[in-house]
């Protein structure tokens, strides 16, 4: 059985880079990311560490789809997609770790 997958869009304090990935356990990858684990990586330099948006998906490959579209759109889009969902930015971590 696949398991399903997550898409999720990530940024700072002050809102000003984002960062979208995807994953199967949105919980683990958001705890890597605000831990700083990687400090060569992207998110580690930019100080990415507030999860503000997500979608859950039945498989990985779905999840994998809608993450293409939505790093090939512009910043405006993702800023859309966000306010639909969560037009106060909060870190919706603690939210996500009761899920």
């Amino acid at each position: 059985m696949e398991k399903g997958g997550v898409i999720y869009i990530m940024t700072n304090f002050s809102n000003t880079v984002l960062y979208t990935g995807v994953t199967n356990d949105l919980i683990r990858r958001v705890f890597e990311h605000k831990s700083g684990l990687d400090p060569k990586s992207f998110t580690f330099k930019y100080k990415i560490s507030k999860l503000v948006y997500f979608e859950s998906f039945h498989s990985i490959k779905e999840a994998i789809v809608r993450e293409k579209q939505i790093k090939g759109g512009s910043r405006i889009k993702k800023e859309k997609l966000i306010n639909s969902l969560n037009p106060a930015w909060k870190d919706l971590w603690d939210e996500v770790q009761n899920w």
